[in-house]
């Protein structure tokens, strides 16, 4: 069964995935402060709130091939931000988990991105933070049906 789409969702749809894109390249810059790279940084993300997870799990969450989360996973370890353990379950398999350092930095680095995007919007006028809000209650209802 196909579903019509009108052409002003469509626009409104190209919109917003342009906004989102921009906002979070913009944001990105806050991470600079972190000291690791986006790969690293977003590997570490997916432990943090995901983990533990197994190599293969991270790598195809990171869509990279098991080889390069490897060498990501090895460099966030020396960083002592993830360590690996054998997996209880399967003695066959390592998890890989986020240590306290890991999780701190990656809180600290979220802290820079939203404080940055709260300046912004602390400027707007209380009626677009109104629209804002709503617009934010829309869009979670809108992610969690895709």
């Amino acid at each position: 069964m196909s579903t019509q789409i009108s052409e002003d969702a469509k626009i409104l749809a190209d919109q917003l995935h342009s906004a989102a894109i921009h906002l979070l390249r913009k944001l990105r810059r806050e991470d600079a402060a972190s000291g690791l790279n986006a790969p690293r940084l977003s590997a570490l993300s997916v432990v943090v709130f995901a983990g533990p997870v197994t190599l293969g799990d991270l790598a195809a969450a990171e869509q990279v091939r098991p080889p390069t989360m490897t060498r990501i996973v090895d460099a966030l370890a020396e960083h002592g931000l993830v360590a690996k353990k054998k997996n209880a379950q399967d003695g066959r398999s390592t998890l890989i988990h986020a240590t306290a350092a890991g999780k701190r930095l990656l809180m600290q680095g979220r802290k820079r991105r939203v404080r940055a995007l709260a300046v912004q919007i602390a400027a707007l006028k209380a009626e677009d933070r109104k629209a804002l809000a709503n617009a934010a209650e829309i869009l979670k209802r809108v992610i969690a049906a895709i």
